[in-house]
């Protein structure tokens, strides 16, 4: 039974055309954080590459596996397995151990890349433990706990929500506001529940992934140091493995009966009166938004807001607020840093195309073979994947528009800097949104291109300053929203924002010309294609 499912994960044509591209890059990426850590002269640097490194696998892990997990449901053609002898739970483990198995290949590709760095003496032995075990262990965890979260009932999911939400409130008061001042903030407690209060807040700040990689490098006492809680946090991520699995195996048909045959309440608002003129743009942005993440929207507002409001302060900030927090990221790059890093954020969905595509060859088939039967034009394409796109990024947007005030009436920088700032990171969406549609309209999935604009290019930017190569990265997209804000307004910088400017321009001429023709084309190449 395995067998069949790992023949058909390696031999299909896009899935193995996907894998090879993840293969690539994950070794690109590997190589660049190589390089930052044999030029990190400090173990603050090496150890901000290995939470890097950690982010890298938590990305990959959620791309490569939990993305196809969580949307195996959507497809109809799953109800045949789900009635024959396989039984459901056995389903979801094959398919789960099928991404697994992928995604260990493309993380395991990076291994000749830390033996190198071992042989040059950037890292030691048994540093392979945190870049080489943790970014895969936690990428599986991140994987099944979005698969779980995507398959519990709404319910469920709201309640999940409102537990995020205070989890959010108790970082930005606990972490945030009080940060080293903790212990002045718990003198008014008993002295028993206080010292509680404390040895836990501390606890978790330093017993999760990033802490212990952080701890790690930083600390350098040698990895025994560390290796107790490497060890307690690794065995609570299998656990949370087993237990997603679980819970995500045995929801599996409920979600698909929720999704395909649950019936429509009768107290249903009605959506007539919202649907307008343009019915795609409708279902585009009702699509990308059952799941619309809003907790990670508050948890990066709470803290830019009040990252804006130490920024405007300065020296006036109270005594009894934590203040390294804030220093900490001032060491990362500071406000430039933070503001660039939500317009990141903000042109995800917009790089992906989340609000039209679908992921797998046969459901893109299947709805296109309804759609390419309408009057529907290149723009009406162009308006739906605009919307879904502008409702799921925009958030993030308005985040990085609080910086860019705050550094301006603080005088962290001048007016025309936010200014220049704030068109820039609007630019750099425009571009991410025009390669996105620009890869629908050919018919092809964004994912690899969207995964180098929104990791390989801040990771480009990065290492071409450290090279104190100014110039070259002024023409890199993610250039446009930071270095006005870290290096002034420059020639190089203009020149780089009216290419980004032109570029945008001419990808979205060409994504509409050929928007029509390309699906066609496209559908009739791919209509009926085996699977293998």
């Amino acid at each position: 039974m395995l067998y069949a499912f790992f023949t058909l994960g390696m031999r299909a044509p896009a899935r193995h055309i996907t894998f090879r591209r993840a293969v690539v890059f994950h070794i690109l990426l590997m190589a660049f954080l190589g390089w930052g850590a044999a030029n990190s002269n400090t173990p603050e640097r090496l150890s901000a590459v290995g939470q890097l490194a950690l982010i890298v696998g938590i990305v990959e892990g959620a791309s490569l596996v939990g993305w196809r997990l969580a949307q195996l449901p959507k497809s109809q053609a799953l109800e045949f397995l789900l009635v024959s002898p396989l039984r459901p739970p056995r389903v979801f483990l094959a398919e789960s151990l099928v991404g697994v198995g992928r995604f260990a290949l493309v993380s395991f590709a990076g291994f000749p890349v830390l033996l190198v760095m071992v042989l040059q003496g950037v890292i030691i032995p048994a540093d392979l433990w945190p870049l080489g075990l943790m970014p895969f262990l936690w990428g599986v965890v991140t994987a099944l706990g979005l698969t779980v979260w995507a398959y519990e009932p709404l319910s469920i999911r709201r309640v999940g929500e409102f537990i995020g939400l205070l989890g959010v409130l108790f970082y930005l008061i606990v972490g945030i506001l009080a940060g080293e001042k903790l212990q002045m903030w718990i003198t008014g407690l008993p002295p028993d529940i206080g010292d509680w209060v404390f040895r836990f807040v501390m606890r978790v700040f330093h017993e999760n992934p990033f802490g212990v990689v952080r701890n790690w490098f930083s600390l350098r006492e040698g990895p025994e140091s560390q290796w107790r809680s490497f060890v307690e946090v690794n065995l609570i991520g299998l656990a949370m493995i087993l237990v997603f699995g679980v819970r995500a195996a045995f929801r599996l048909k409920g979600h698909f009966h929720d999704r395909h045959y649950k019936p429509l309440a009768t107290d249903r608002v009605d959506q007539s009166a919202l649907i307008g003129e343009r019915p795609l743009s409708w279902w585009a942005v009702r699509r990308v938004m059952e799941y619309s993440g809003r907790v990670n929207v508050y948890l990066a507002g709470g803290f830019c807001l009040l990252y804006s409001a130490f920024i405007i302060a300065g020296d006036n900030w109270p005594d009894w607020m934590g203040r390294v927090p804030f220093l900490i990221f001032e060491l990362w790059g500071g406000p430039p840093m933070v503001a660039a890093s939500m317009c990141v954020l903000a042109a995800v969905p917009a790089a992906f195309q989340f609000g039209l595509w679908d992921p797998t060859v046969a459901d893109r088939c299947k709805r296109l073979e309804l759609l390419l039967l309408t009057n529907l034009t290149a723009d009406d394409y162009w308006h739906a994947s605009l919307s879904a796109a502008w409702k799921r990024g925009r958030s993030y947007l308005w985040i990085a528009a609080m910086l860019w005030v705050a550094m301006a009436v603080s005088g962290y920088a001048a007016w025309y800097q936010s200014l220049a700032a704030a068109c820039g990171g609007l630019a750099l969406w425009a571009f991410s949104f025009a390669v996105g549609f620009r890869a629908f309209s050919t018919g092809q999935q964004a994912g690899t291109v969207a995964m180098g604009l929104t990791l390989g290019l801040p990771l480009l930017l990065f290492g071409l300053l450290r090279a104190k190569l100014d110039v070259l990265a002024a023409f890199v997209p993610t250039a446009a929203c930071y270095l006005p804000l870290r290096s002034g307004i420059t020639w190089s910088w203009t020149a780089g924002f009216v290419l980004l400017l032109v570029s945008t321009w001419w990808l979205t001429r060409r994504g509409l010309a050929g928007c029509d023709s390309g699906l066609r084309r496209w559908f009739d190449a791919n209509q009926g294609r085996k699977a293998e």
